[in-house]
């Protein structure tokens, strides 16, 4: 046992393989990608018209019908969409830059303990932000004025899939840039369980 937990913490300070390093600076490139795509799109029908209306939610802005979907929103007493006012698009950017700069060092310089901090950091970024979208949703469904042309039962807006409020389909789905930033997470992941049993795995010699 003992042999054990010396060996885990050995492997703490030994350094990253080469081939390691080489694939953290690729995985740099998805991250960076992924300012430049939608990362969750909102696609809309309302059953009185025709035309579809869509909100494309980037890191750093929203894109799309604001104005006609502020329209529908008022009209069962939804907060207007205002991307000024999205206090995570402050915020979103900074964290992916932070991110990028970090898996940078630790490609450069790192050891399994720097990796297993990013592995870490990457997981609470992903579990942060979606639970931040969530609650997003959740205030935008919840805090309704009850004096709406239509009256709805307070509700969460579909994260992921379709739904329909007050004759208005909405459907819900990650896009390019949560993709992209998968392949960034799953890519950590990977290579620092790899690491870690590798390194566990290399017998201790005998005392």
């Amino acid at each position: 046992m003992q042999g054990s937990v010396g060996r885990f913490h050995a492997l703490m300070t030994e350094p990253l393989v080469p081939w390691t390093r080489l694939l953290l600076l690729g995985l740099v490139i998805p991250l960076a990608l992924s300012f430049t795509q939608p990362l969750w799109n909102i696609h809309l029908v309302p059953s009185q018209s025709s035309q579809s209306l869509d909100l494309d939610i980037y890191a750093h802005t929203i894109e799309g019908d604001i104005g006609e979907i502020n329209t529908l929103n008022f009209s069962i007493g939804m907060e207007r969409i205002d991307p000024r006012e999205f206090s995570e698009l402050d915020w979103l950017p900074f964290a992916m830059g932070a991110l990028i700069l970090l898996t940078l060092r630790v490609a450069a310089v790192g050891n399994v303990r720097s990796l297993i901090d990013l592995a870490v950091l990457v997981f609470y970024f992903s579990a942060f932000s979606m639970s931040r979208f969530y609650y997003t949703l959740y205030r935008f469904g919840h805090n309704l004025d009850p004096y709406a042309t239509v009256e709805v039962e307070p509700f969460t807006p579909a994260m992921l899939g379709t739904q329909q409020i007050a004759g208005i389909t909405t459907s819900s789905y990650p896009q390019g840039g949560t993709w992209l930033i998968g392949v960034f997470a799953l890519g950590v992941v990977f290579l620092t369980v790899w690491h870690v049993v590798r390194g566990l795995r290399v017998p201790t010699a005998a005392p």
